[in-house]
Order: structure tokens, then C-alpha cells, then sequence
């Protein structure tokens, strides 16, 4: 049978999940106010065919907010909405994790609550742009650099939303540890801390965020807690460092010990980074011995190649699911993916571009 690997059930942790198809995160910029709304409601339920969905990135704080519309699930915001949407997964037998993506630098004051500061390890300036609606693109502020009271004063919100991701019904949490977001940003020997004894060497870099995942865990349990992570995701102004393989070798092995779910290992060389190598996988698939889930750019067949070698357990797709809503019953049926896809539609407000890309029966029945 063609994609049998990727449409056979798959144990992740306690949840048995019907095929090894996961729903990528993608910002999609449709949450007023911050707020999860029917809109998203409707989105996430028209691909609840995925085995597996990780939902656009979410900020644990309002100073994490840094794009607009962008949802949130901090104390100050209501998550009656992200209780609507777990429903409606569960209700068509899917699996749904909250991602939480705090932005860190990558921000602009007109994003965020009026109270609210721009945070980074370090003091340095973003050179990219950021889009604010009716303001257009705006250069990103010189951030507030974190002194010790702020960074565990982050710790805990990342604690208390994770705790109100499963009150509002989630599986559990993926954090987010790419595109020169905070996470990433203490990871990085360019942007992290350097006083208060957070030094530059690997194993001081990595220490707030296996100190978050640590924490996490304390509260949710280590079976709902993923982490997505990518070694060239230079996105931003991010740049290579000589230690990156190192890095993230490091980071398996410690994320093994600790015995989270599953490290989401994102490859953006679809978008011009560099690919992530054979080696680098095959290291990391040895130090950890959980789930892996892979992700960038994959086509049906090397996605299938990837599971039938036993690198990765599960493979996630991004814009196909966009265009595709049932992707999984195209799969399964062989019938004829999309190509139709507005990039213009992204991030833009309304259902366009959003809930309206009909499914395949639909397009049949217009065709007969």
C-alpha cells in the first residue's frame, strides 16, 4: 500500500493517534484581540484528520506577543476559545498540542499591552522589520536585556500557561526554540546573557531552557511536553556558529534524560537554509530515543523514505495542509493535492485563504 507508513496508528506516549501525519505550527494571524475565535475554531477542526496538530505558536506572556493577532494563553487573556478548539479536535478523534512561542526580540511595542517590555538575553537590536497593521513595517526597538528576577519571572509564566493548556484541554505543549525567538535566543552564543554567570559555553546557553522544560514538566508531566527545534533555521538575523551540531547534540542528549515526548526537528532548506545533514539526524536520533518528529518541505514519497528508515517516527507538513484541509483523506485515497495557494491570504484577516479551500469531494461534485 503507497504511504503506509505514514497513514498507519502510531503510540505517542499515552495517546494511540491515527496516523503519523502531524499539522505543522503556522502563524496565521486570525486571533482578535489575541484571542482564540470561531474562526480558529472552524480552521483547526476542518484538518483534524492530522494525527497529530501542534497549533500556531502561542504566547505564554505579553511580552511575548510579537506579531499582531497572534493568540495568547496567559493569565490576562481568556481561553475559553482554546477549550471550543480542543473539543472539536477530540471530537473527530485528533490529537492537539498548544505550542508555546514566546518572541522575545522579534517585536514591536504596538504588539504588545502598553505595560509590557520587549525582552532579550542580551541588549541587541533586531535589524529586520516587523508589520504592524495600519502602522505598515516598523524597525524593531532596542530590547530590555533580562536580568535575573525577569528571567525567572519567564520561567513561571511559561509554567502557568502550560498548566492552562491542559486545563483547556490540550494533550500537552510543544515549546518553541526557533527563528531567533527567546528560547532560541538564550541558546545562541550570539544573543545570550552574558553576566549573572549565564555564560557562552554550551551547557550554560542551553541551561534556561532545560530549566523551562524541567519546570514544565513538574507540572504537566514529561509525556505532554515536546520541544521544536531547528539548528539552521537562520531566520531573522540569526547567523551560523561553529558549535551548532554540538549544541543540539547536547540538547538530545540531555532531552532524553530528562524523557520528554518528542523533539519536533524543523529543516527550513525549502526556504534556503542549509539542509539539515543525514549525520546530524542519525546523531540526534541516537542520543534520543523517543519520538521524532521531522519537518520542512516534504513530499509524500521522501516523508514515506524518512519513516520506512526509522530516523523519524512522525512526519509534519506545513502549507500543505493550508490548501489541503483533508490532506490525510487525499493521502489515504490517492486523489490530487492542491496547488492552488494564495501566499497573499497568510496572515491576512477573514476566510479567505483560510477556512474556504474546499475538500476534494467538493471539487468533484462542481466537476460532475
Amino acid at each position: 500500500m503507497k504511504n503506509a507508513k505514514l497513514l498507519s496508528p502510531y503510540k505517542l506516549g499515552r495517546n494511540e493517534i491515527k496516523n503519523r501525519i502531524v499539522m505543522a505550527h503556522m502563524t496565521r494571524c486570525h486571533a482578535i484581540d489575541n484571542v482564540p475565535n470561531q474562526l480558529m475554531v472552524k480552521y483547526y477542526e476542518q484538518r483534524a484528520n492530522a494525527g497529530h496538530i501542534i497549533t500556531e505558536g502561542t504566547s505564554p506572556s505579553p511580552t511575548g506577543l510579537g506579531y499582531s493577532k497572534i493568540p495568547g494563553i496567559f493569565n490576562e487573556t481568556p481561553f475559553e476559545g482554546w477549550e471550543i478548539i480542543t473539543n472539536a479536535v477530540h471530537s473527530k478523534n485528533g490529537k492537539i498540542f498548544l505550542q508555546l512561542m514566546n518572541t522575545g526580540r522579534i517585536s514591536h511595542h504596538a504588539n504588545i499591552p502598553e505595560d509590557a517590555i520587549i525582552i532579550l538575553p542580551s541588549s541587541d537590536k533586531s535589524s529586520i522589520q516587523i508589520l504592524k497593521d495600519a502602522y505598515g513595517l516598523q524597525d524593531i526597538p532596542i530590547p530590555t536585556e533580562m536580568i535575573i528576577e525577569e528571567i525567572n519571572h519567564t520561567k513561571q509564566e511559561y509554567i502557568s500557561a502550560a498548566a492552562r493548556a491542559i486545563e483547556a484541554g490540550f494533550d500537552g505543549i510543544e515549546l518553541q526554540c526557533n527563528n531567533d525567538y527567546l528560547l532560541k535566543q538564550f541558546s545562541s552564543p550570539v544573543k545570550s546573557v552574558k553576566k549573572d554567570n549565564i555564560r557562552r559555553d554550551i551547557e550554560n546557553r542551553c541551561r534556561f531552557l532545560l530549566e523551562v522544560i524541567e519546570d514544565v514538566i513538574e507540572v504537566v508531566g514529561k509525556e505532554k511536553v515536546g520541544l521544536c527545534f531547528s539548528p539552521y533555521g537562520i531566520t531573522s538575523d540569526t547567523i551560523y556558529y561553529p558549535e551548532i551540531v554540538d549544541t543540539y547534540e547536547y540538547l538530545a542528549e540531555k532531552l532524553n534524560i530528562m524523557g520528554i515526548l518528542y523533539i519536533h526537528l524543523l529543516d527550513y532548506c525549502s526556504m534556503g537554509a542549509p539542509e539539515i545533514s543525514f549525520k546530524i539526524k542519525k546523531a540526534i536520533r541516537k542520543k534520543f530515543a523517543h519520538t521524532l518528529i521531522f519537518s520542512g518541505g516534504y513530499t509524500m514519497e521522501h516523508a514515506e523514505n524518512e519513516l520506512e528508515s526509522g530516523l523519524a517516527n512522525l512526519i509534519a507538513f506545513g502549507r500543505s495542509f493550508i490548501n489541503n484541509p483533508d490532506l490525510v483523506l487525499r493521502i489515504a485515497n490517492g486523489w490530487k493535492l492542491s496547488c492552488e495557494l494564495d501566499m497573499r491570504t497568510f496572515y491576512s484577516p477573514g476566510e479567505k485563504g483560510y477556512t474556504d479551500y474546499p475538500v476534494y469531494t467538493q471539487l468533484s461534485s462542481k466537476s460532475l
